[in-house]
This record gives C-alpha cells, sequence and structure tokens, in this order.
C-alpha cells in the first residue's frame, strides 16, 4: 500500500533521478538503508552507474562524500588512516582515511583482500575506528555504499559472511533499457549532470529523518512475522546457513524507513514482503547440492514469503 512521498524524500529521488535514469527503486531502496542508519551492497557488471548513484545521493544530501577504490593492495591503515609521527612536535599525529566521512563509496571491495575488507567492519558496526589504541569517533550520518563486481569474475574476493551481515540491503542495478541508455547517451554530449547537481536536503535535516523513522510503530504481529521469515529461512532444505538475529532487526528498521518515507506512521505486511529479499538474500549461504542446481538465495527467500500466513494486522495502537 503506497501513500503519497514523503516530500523531502521526494526531493532527493528527483534529484537523483536527474543523474540516474531509470534508477527510481535503487534509488528508494539506498535512500531506506540511509534513513535506517544501514549500508548498501550494489552488485552488478562494471558501467551500470553503481559510482554515479553513490556520488549523486550524497550531493542530494549535502553530505561529506569519500570514495575508496578497493585494490588487490589496499592496507586497512589505508581506509582507516595512521598516525605519522611529527618530528618538530614530537608526537605521533593522526592522519584521517577516507572512512572519515559522511557517505562512503567503497569501490569493487571485493577486488581487495579479506583483510582489507575487514577494515570497514568496525565503522559500518559502531560507527568508530581503533587506529594504535585509539578509538575515533565517525561523524554521523555515517553510510557505507559499496560496489561489488559478481564473483564469477577474475580477480575477486568473496565476502566473508560476517562482512555480509553488516550490509542492510543487497542489490543490483540492471542494464538500462533501451530508451533510457539512448537519454545517457545524449545527456553524455552535454556536461555531466552529476556536476551541477545542487543539495535539496540538509545534513541536519536528514538526521532529523533519520530520528524520525524510529517513531514508526511495528504491531507485534509484524514482529512475529518477520522472526517467523527469518526462522524458515534456517530450516530450509537448500540453506547451510539462514539469516541471523541481526538480519531480523535490519528488516523490521527497514520496513520502517520504508513506511515513513510513504508517509505512514506504521508498517504493513506489504512491507515487510518487499524488503525481505533484499535484506535477507545476501546472508544466507546455500548448501552445494543447491548452488549445484542452480537455486538462488532470492529465489528461496520468495519461496518462504509465498509460505509463511501473512497476518491480519491491528491497524489501531
Amino acid at each position: 500500500m503506497r501513500n503519497q512521498m514523503n516530500p523531502q524524500i521526494e526531493r532527493i529521488i528527483q534529484n537523483i533521478e536527474k543523474v540516474m535514469i531509470g534508477k527510481r527503486t535503487v534509488a528508494e531502496l539506498s535512500l531506506v538503508a540511509l534513513l535506517a542508519n544501514g549500508h548498501v551492497l550494489l552488485e552488478d557488471v562494471p558501467g551500470v552507474g553503481k559510482t554515479m548513484m553513490v556520488r549523486a545521493l550524497a550531493k542530494s544530501v549535502s553530505a561529506k562524500f569519500k570514495r575508496i577504490q578497493f585494490t588487490p593492495d589496499l592496507l586497512p591503515s589505508d581506509v582507516t588512516g595512521v598516525s605519522i609521527y611529527n618530528p618538530k612536535e614530537m608526537e605521533f599525529q593522526f592522519k584521517p582515511g577516507p572512512i572519515m566521512g559522511n557517505i562512503i563509496l567503497a569501490d569493487e571491495i571485493n577486488r581487495t583482500s579479506p583483510k582489507t575488507q575487514s577494515a570497514l567492519l568496525e565503522g559500518m558496526e559502531e560507527s568508530s575506528v581503533t587506529i594504535d589504541g585509539v578509538t575515533h569517533i565517525l561523524d554521523k550520518p555515517f553510510f557505507v555504499m559499496a560496489t561489488q563486481n559478481p564473483i564469477e569474475y577474475e580477480g575477486t574476493y568473496p565476502l566473508p559472511e560476517a562482512q555480509l551481515d553488516r550490509f542492510l540491503l543487497k542489490m543490483q542495478m540492471g542494464y538500462p533499457e533501451m530508451d533510457e541508455e539512448m537519454e545517457v547517451l545524449n545527456r553524455a554530449q552535454k556536461t555531466p549532470p552529476i556536476e551541477e547537481l545542487e543539495p535539496v536536503v540538509s545534513l541536519s535535516e536528514l538526521k532529523q529523518l533519520q530520528l524520525d523513522i524510529k517513531d514508526v510503530y511495528v504491531d507485534e504481529t509484524i514482529k512475529r512475522y518477520i522472526v517467523e521469515l527469518a526462522q524458515k529461512t534456517r530450516t530450509h532444505s537448500s540453506v547451510y546457513l539462514g539469516a541471523s538475529p541481526r538480519g531480523s532487526i535490519a528488516l523490521m528498521k527497514a520496513c520502517q524507513a520504508y513506511a515513513f518515507m510513504y508517509n505512514r506512521d506504521y508498517v504493513l505486511p506489504d512491507d515487510v514482503q518487499y524488503l525481505a529479499p533484499f535484506v535477507f538474500s545476501h546472508r544466507l549461504i546455500l548448501k552445494s547440492e543447491a548452488k549445484f542446481e542452480g537455486i538462488t538465495a532470492e529465489e528461496i527467500v520468495k519461496r518462504v514469503i509465498a509460505r509463511v500466513p501473512v497476518p491480519v494486522q491491528r491497524l489501531v495502537k
């Protein structure tokens, strides 16, 4: 059930659409994660606009944008920062890394080693990083949007389960339609739209939106529905490791953000059904026989949704 969208959210999405053509769903889901204080993993082939999406989002909300290009030789200190000795001051001075920003683009995260991938973990989970025994608090809001190439590509490292579980949502961009790609070419002839993009929401307004979604009501029947879905993924015959309790929390927060975006102060079962594949799929570890048969995690989540009875929700609080 979709109401009219919140005016502030609509302004952000329309601003992003000045740069990204035909990617409204991706923009909406990115904002769901941002409002819910989560992080996004974008998986797709190179050249479909993953980096441009993150830049457009950062510009639209007046955020400090930082980009980390992950390469095989990247070190953890290249992400978090390093303490350098200053002989004049006779003390170590901290030189912050690119993780010190509001919206962080972790580009091609699976092209670097697991050790460097894990440098993001503390920041994503705790909003702080510890360097040489000193804890540095990250700016708020702190939002990581990581891109990765499909694992079949050469030179990629699969993300460990602990890393994947830190991402609220995982989604794909997909290739544009014929007319959309024609418009991309037309725009490419002129000044790149991203250079002319102006903020439409201040950082303080964004922080307030993040606070507002916490007031969105989640009925006990909805919470039970979310938990039942998570538990069914753990007992599915094709699944070795199902969605964690962190996944259940992530789905609830995502539903609150999605309901708020559409001017509702309560979550519906429809919200859960729509968002569950984006929240749960990357958290499932499939059995080898399921992979051999070509079954995907997304298919399993959709089968689970089809089998679990939809709750009859009380809309009166």
